[in-house]
């Protein structure tokens, strides 16, 4: 992992007549993701919060969103985990399927995983009764 320092100074008023200078450092780490291998940059403990939400697994934004859909998507209340599971699993169908060696287009497979569910609803509600 690599990690970046970042840092800005802050001009913070005290009174109207003083006025103090903080000096801010972040830290950056880049992560790579469990499941797609998407690299992210963050701080620290947002990589903190997120590890202990998925048991340890860093997970980026996009697959992050993917389980959250296939929660919903499921006709049954089901685990953060299960879900992550289902979601690997669909990733690695994909993956055996025949790579890609360009990672835009895993990315671009996700965000149709997620997004056509969505799109035939919206189809099927836009029709009148009578079409159906």
């Amino acid at each position: 992992m690599s990690t970046t320092v970042m840092s800005d100074a802050v001009m913070m008023p005290v009174t109207e007549s003083q006025t103090v200078t903080a000096n801010l450092t972040t830290e950056v780490e880049f992560a790579e993701c469990d499941c797609c291998g998407l690299m992210e940059e963050c701080t620290p403990a947002y990589m903190e919060r997120i590890r202990e939400r998925y048991k340890g697994k860093w997970i980026c934004g996009l697959c992050r969103e993917a389980v959250k859909e296939e929660i919903m998507r499921s006709g049954r209340l089901i685990s953060t985990d299960e879900a992550m599971t289902r979601y690997m699993m669909f990733r690695r169908a994909s993956r055996s399927s025949g790579p890609s060696p360009n990672p835009a287009v895993h990315l671009i497979t996700a965000m149709r995983h997620i997004v056509t569910p969505c799109v035939f609803e919206c189809q099927s509600q836009s029709q009148s009764p009578s079409q159906l």
